[in-house]
């Protein structure tokens, strides 16, 4: 009964990857209203050797690992602060989740607002505490850590909801006998709470990996690459190369090897995390 829905379904993800798989050995570029030729693998070839894509891909890189080394911690911190029994909790807990509920782009405005040079609210916060403005979206050096900051704004409640769910289900005898064994707090947490996160972080850790990869909307509404290419991430290239430059043939290219990247990503966390899970079960 399902198959028909399985073959549409089936349909719309296998063609779309074929056709950019052969559009990728195609050199095509729309804007000359010329017919695609087949050149085999010198799109490939031109991409490996394009210092453009390497520098995007750094920056891409440094972006990710920025985001989880905030993201990761604060999750957990936040998770552990509204775990606990307080007067208020459910309303905490819903105004922690509520900026994963905002679109992207409208967060990417009001973040645009609040970064400004010159009428922007944190600019003058810090110039009441004495600290010089600061053009934090069109300095290279500053705009790779702002984007990190209104990203882990965003998705850091993502974290610590996944945290909130694991530390739902840790029974209370291991911290019965740990504080019967005289354990402070932070060793109840290094030593028993932190052993049953392990697995739900490296989760977590996981899908906002694989998302900052592909983080497109926030940098594109916020910066558009800029300044000058201080911020052009893996996902803005591409899209710079389809639509601006209308190279469609390397753009798919590219879109075949970032699709590599990504998954390539994926297999090495999901790795990581039956590893980690194998190593609990066996100690």
């Amino acid at each position: 009964m399902p198959a028909p829905a399985v073959a549409a379904l089936l349909a719309l993800m296998v063609f779309p990857l074929v056709y950019t798989v052969w559009l990728s050995l195609n050199r095509w570029i729309v804007s000359a209203q010329a017919r695609p030729s087949f050149v085999g693998l010198a799109n490939y070839v031109q991409l490996a050797h394009d210092p453009s894509f390497w520098h995007a891909l750094g920056r891409t890189l440094l972006f990710c690992a920025f985001g989880l080394a905030l993201q990761v911690p604060l999750g957990l911190g936040l998770a552990l602060l509204v775990h606990r029994e307080f007067r208020g909790r459910g309303v905490a807990r819903t105004l922690l989740l509520l900026p994963m509920m905002a679109t992207p782009a409208a967060i990417a405005l009001v973040w645009s607002m609040m970064l400004e040079p010159s009428l922007g609210v944190l600019n003058y916060a810090l110039s009441l505490l004495g600290v010089a403005k600061r053009a934090w979206l069109a300095d290279p050096a500053l705009v790779i850590p702002a984007l990190v900051v209104v990203d882990t704004w965003q998705w850091c409640p993502l974290i610590a909801l996944f945290c909130l769910a694991g530390l739902a289900v840790i029974p209370a005898e291991p911290y019965e006998a740990a504080r019967i064994d005289g354990a402070t707090a932070w060793q109840q947490f290094r030593y028993v709470t932190l052993p049953f996160l392990r697995p739900i972080l490296v989760v977590a850790a996981m899908f906002r990996a694989i998302d900052s990869l592909k983080t497109f909307d926030l940098i594109y509404v916020m910066t558009q690459g800029g300044p000058g290419r201080a911020s052009e991430t893996l996902n803005l290239f591409g899209f710079h190369l389809a639509f601006h430059y209308f190279n469609m043939g390397y753009a798919s290219a590219f879109l075949v090897v970032f699709l590599a990247l990504v998954l390539g990503a994926s297999l090495a966390l999901i790795a990581l995390r039956e590893r980690r899970s194998a190593t609990a079960y066996v100690a």
